[in-house]
């Protein structure tokens, strides 16, 4: 059983060590990093799971982000620990995240990532939302959590409203 609740400051480097772990030493490198720089996280999306002795299974987190000029979320990173993996975990936190993201009213998310994997919680492949180079175009990918929230949304990708 695990117990998934929103991430504190307590956990921060915690969760941190955990992308470290399950992230290649140059994650922070990424274009999605650069759209995180200087912008907090929302803090109602960003959660951990942890086992009934308290150990940090995995985290997910969320960011806010414009495309064009439309408000949208940015999924990511989400890690499970190398020694729970194959546990349905990460795919817990999505759910969960997406249901809540919905529940406070949030339309939209993207992320960065593989469709086979994050087709099967309804992310598509974005046409003309263009993240910052060298993202492959093919791996931008967003759902609707409101009927026809993508419509219509198209541009680049650039940070928020620094936090």
């Amino acid at each position: 059983m695990f117990r998934v609740a929103e991430e504190t400051a307590e956990d921060w480097w915690e969760v941190e060590a955990l992308y470290d772990l399950c992230f290649a030493p140059g994650r922070s490198a990424l274009s999605s990093y650069r759209l995180r720089e200087g912008v907090d996280p929302v803090p109602a999306l960003c959660l951990t799971a942890r086992d009934g002795d308290g150990i940090l299974a995995a985290a997910i987190r969320y960011w806010p982000v414009l495309v064009g000029d439309a408000p949208a979320l940015l999924l990511g990173p989400v890690a499970v620990h190398p020694t729970r993996q194959g546990e349905g975990l990460g795919a817990l936190l999505i759910r969960d995240s997406l249901e809540r993201a919905r529940l406070l009213g949030f339309g939209r998310v993207m992320l960065v990532g593989d469709a086979p994997y994050y087709g099967r919680f309804g992310f598509e492949k974005l046409e003309g939302v263009e993240m910052p180079p060298p993202t492959n175009p093919d791996r931008v990918l967003g759902i609707a959590l409101v009927p026809g929230a993508w419509d219509g949304v198209a541009g680049p990708v650039t940070r928020a409203a620094e936090g």
